[in-house]
């Protein structure tokens, strides 16, 4: 078996199919993880959601926010923006066995020796705290107490994490640090501000740098592999950091990562 990790795929669907292709993908034999967000801003999210779900075994991933923010529609927490691209799948007439399948998706995924998630890993969880609010979280979205998150799941607070924080509120911090942030200090506190690879840096005035960036994070030691900050264009960024959103829906290209050989490969947007 050959296991793959892919980057944000956002409703690309060729895209999909032909970097799966290019490494000669078997799902009879290989395991394919997605780091999140296999839907949104493109134009084939039903064909891809389709997709993944009939890889059934062959296939796992970890939320990303756009998938989160599928699920908040489509449970009717949530207007679509003009920026969305989810009609067809909102509409699509197996969508609610499609959103029972995603809501049961994890938000971390540990597949030795590396932990997959979507956005990253804030400097002050340690991976054994990690793992215990992506679960928690998780147990949230399957159970009654989901509507009560999607209906609390938009805002930038707390940018704080807090082990007082409960409820609705906790569970939207976890989410923001799993799944959307990008930049924090030392502490975790998130900057939703900036998103552009250059501020990544350290900002000496505030403190803020990539989640990465911060030299006594304490999952420092643990191989992560993660998506969402497209911006950084898949540059090392450091040993045991393995970025694989390569912005392929804004022009970019999509990779894909043998998790054996840790080898890259890419498929570069045509039109």
């Amino acid at each position: 078996m050959t296991a793959y990790a892919i980057g944000d795929i956002q409703g690309c669907f060729d895209g999909l199919r032909n970097i799966l292709d290019m490494v000669h993908f078997d799902p009879e034999n290989d395991l394919l993880i997605s780091t999140g967000d296999l839907v949104n801003r493109g134009s084939q999210s039903l064909e891809t959601l389709r997709f993944c779900y009939d890889l059934g075994d062959a296939f796992q991933m970890v939320l990303g926010n756009h998938d989160l923010h599928l699920l908040a529609i489509g449970h009717g927490y949530k207007t679509p923006t003009k920026n969305d691209t989810l009609e067809a799948v909102l509409t699509a007439p197996d969508r609610h066995e499609l959103f029972r399948w995603l809501m049961q998706q994890p938000l971390l995924i540990d597949f030795e020796p590396y932990t997959i998630v979507h956005a990253g890993i804030p400097p002050q969880w340690s991976l054994k705290t990690t793992r215990r609010l992506a679960n928690e979280l998780s147990a949230v979205l399957v159970s009654t107490e989901s509507s009560t998150f999607f209906s609390n799941m938009y805002t930038n607070t707390p940018d704080q994490w807090s082990e007082s924080l409960a409820g609705p509120v906790r569970w939207r911090s976890i989410a923001n640090y799993l799944t959307r942030m990008r930049r924090c200090d030392s502490t975790g506190l998130i900057d939703f501000s900036r998103t552009t690879a250059h501020s990544s840096a350290w900002d000496q005035s505030t403190g803020f740098a990539g989640w990465f960036e911060h030299p006594n994070r304490l999952c420092k030691d643990r191989a992560i592999v993660f998506g969402h900050w497209s911006d950084i264009q898949g540059r090392f960024i450091g040993e045991r950091l393995f970025p694989l959103d390569t912005g392929y829906i804004w022009g970019g290209r999509l990779r894909i990562m043998n998790l054996e050989t840790q080898l890259f490969t890419h498929y570069e947007r045509k039109e």
